[in-house]
């Protein structure tokens, strides 16, 4: 009896198994993490928005949006004639097939053949529209005239006898293109009173800038220009004088090496343009102005007459 009672009892425990980690599993990381991710793309499209301009903007939108197939070749008998321009501004002589000819795919609005039409695709990339050419356009335009600017001031400072006249010379681009002025000053008059012949003086500085805006190939007008004080001499009128100033300068150009195809207009402003419109009068107003154009925009390949 005493053996028994001093044996001790067997117990059995049980012990439960519970799978996943604490705090009901790792599940809600998932959807934290999603939620910060998609956070972070919200406030990089914020500041992205904020940040950019509109033309960045639409180039963005541009590269991300669905290519159309074009309904043409690429630069056939459109603006390009025959070549098409990659959008890194590499000139292709050869474009690329657009799509195969068995599944042709074309957009269904007239919005998206406009620009399928103006963005042909060439090797797969989408060429330039004519907004982006124009832009390229004007830039290089912009570029050419600034060192053409610096040309002409080197050629004056190179020559001894017209290096005193440069602030006789005013040049600046406008949107029509570089302006090229040669003014009166007082006490150091470009033409002699009444008289349509270039001076000395004025007809260096011709010369001068002449080897400068060669270089070019802009077409240019050249225009007179008079105060408002009536002419003398055999001139009976301001519009008479100014247009036989204008055309010495052109004599003077064309003696230089300026093809007469380049000279687009030679006009006579008489005192209708002063530089100094408060005071009509002044000799600055008094001068020949050279302007080289812009290249104008081509016409569209189905603009007719």
């Amino acid at each position: 009896m005493t053996a028994a009672t001093n044996q001790r009892p067997i117990l059995i425990k049980k012990i439960k198994k519970v799978s996943g980690g604490g705090h009901h599993g790792g599940a809600w990381k998932v959807a934290y993490a999603d939620f910060v991710t998609a956070m972070m793309a919200f406030f990089l499209l914020m500041w992205l928005i904020n940040t950019t301009s509109p033309e960045q903007r639409r180039g963005i939108a541009e590269f991300f949006a669905p290519a159309s197939v074009s309904r043409v070749s690429s630069g056939a008998g459109g603006l390009l004639a025959g070549t098409s321009f990659a959008e890194s501004g590499v000139r292709h002589g050869h474009s690329a097939p657009v799509a195969p000819a068995s599944e042709p795919q074309y957009t269904s609005h007239a919005s998206d053949d406009s620009r399928t039409q103006s963005q042909t695709q060439a090797g797969g990339e989408v060429a330039p529209n004519e907004d982006s050419l124009s832009r390229a356009r004007t830039l290089r335009e912009s570029a050419e005239f600034s060192r053409a600017e610096v040309a002409i001031r080197q050629a004056m400072a190179d020559m001894p006898d017209v290096a005193e006249l440069s602030r006789n010379v005013i040049v600046e681009q406008t949107p029509e293109g570089l302006r090229i002025q040669i003014v009166d000053q007082e006490g150091r008059s470009m033409f002699n009173p009444g008289d349509a012949s270039p001076n000395d003086r004025a007809r260096r500085l011709i010369i001068a800038i002449s080897g400068a805006i060669g270089q070019l190939p802009n077409r240019m007008t050249i225009s007179g220009h008079t105060d408002g004080s009536q002419p003398g001499g055999r001139y009976n009128s301001n519009f008479e004088l100014s247009a036989a100033r204008a055309n010495e300068a052109r004599r003077i150009l064309m003696g230089q090496g300026i093809p007469s195809e380049r000279i687009y207009e030679v006009a006579g402003r008489a005192d209708s343009e002063p530089l100094f419109a408060d005071d009509p009068t002044l000799p600055g107003n008094r001068r020949i102005a050279i302007t080289l154009l812009r290249e104008a925009p081509p016409l569209p390949a189905d603009h007719g007459l």
